[in-house]
């Protein structure tokens, strides 16, 4: 079995944001690590002890009020640490989970009342798939009823291939970090301008998250993803979604402080309306918060 990395830890000194974000706004994708949960065999890294009372703290220097917690792959479809999470602080989270295709309505349904509002499909990672693309439809139907979502994380360059599936889906649509496209390849680059045909359709989300995974450098500047944000921001404001992807799990070099990532909104959605409805108005439609 080859050694499997230990990723680093998130920056804990958190600067405060020089960036004033409105009352209610979400972190759309973070993660908890915590210590006694099982995790998969196999995965693709270690990953540091990143607690729920950590992810508060980074987030009052932010501002941020809501958060919404993702399924690492390497707790496979066992999502106990993320539920835990979120049950001390219900008003406040949701959850996109991990399911196998034969999960039951009423497992589903136990899910949705624990505050799942999503399934994750995870492409990229080890343990990230617990159901074959061809299950995807079937399960999707079935999620649809909950008014859940599906959301995928997947290579850009997949993209294409991917299209009929995600343009045949009954739920709502959500993509992850921008679906990883290269940012150096630039706007016209043939995937992102499908993604943004994506989203001009109206269906699928679009995460403006983790740009230190865009192949530009794990710490900012990172003026060769501000065109691409702008670009989806122009083809559909309404289905972009912010997330510092905290504590940045399946890194190994270094970390940027989390307040970098909030106040690249300054240069991706200058105009404040804009950056009201990234942080405020479209989570809460996508996520069901009150």
């Amino acid at each position: 079995m080859p050694e499997i990395p230990t990723s680093l830890p998130p920056v804990r000194d958190t600067r405060r944001s020089n960036l004033a974000v409105p009352p209610g706004s979400v972190d759309c994708h973070t993660h908890v690590f915590v210590d006694g949960y099982p995790m998969i065999s196999g995965r693709g890294y270690d990953p540091p002890q990143s607690t729920l009372e950590d992810m508060l703290d980074m987030h009052s220097m932010l501002g941020i009020d809501r958060v919404v917690l993702t399924q690492p792959s390497v707790y496979g479809t066992d999502n106990s640490a993320m539920l835990d999470a979120v049950a001390r602080i219900p008003d406040r989270a949701r959850a996109v989970v991990a399911v196998a295709g034969d999960t039951s309505d009423g497992e589903l349904e136990s899910l949705h009342a624990r505050g799942a509002r999503g399934i994750r499909l995870n492409l990229d990672n080890v343990g990230g798939m617990p159901v074959e693309l061809d299950e995807v439809p079937g399960l999707v139907k079935r999620i649809a009823a909950l008014d859940w979502h599906v959301e995928f994380l997947f290579q850009g360059d997949e993209l294409p291939g991917l299209l009929p599936l995600l343009r045949s889906l009954d739920a709502p649509v959500s993509i992850g970090h921008f679906a990883y496209m290269p940012a150096a390849e630039g706007v016209g680059y043939g995937p992102f301008q499908a993604l943004l045909d994506l989203a001009a359709e109206g269906n699928t989300w679009v995460k403006l998250s983790a740009p230190n995974r865009l192949g530009v450098g794990d710490l900012p500047p990172w003026p060769d993803v501000v065109p691409l944000a702008r670009a989806l921001i122009d083809a559909n404001p309404d289905r972009m979604l912010w997330a510092t992807d905290w504590p940045h799990p399946n890194k190994f070099v270094v970390q940027p402080n989390d307040a970098d990532l909030l106040e690249q909104l300054k240069l991706w959605a200058p105009d404040e309306d804009q950056r009201r409805r990234i942080l405020v108005d479209n989570p809460t439609a996508l996520y069901g918060f009150s």
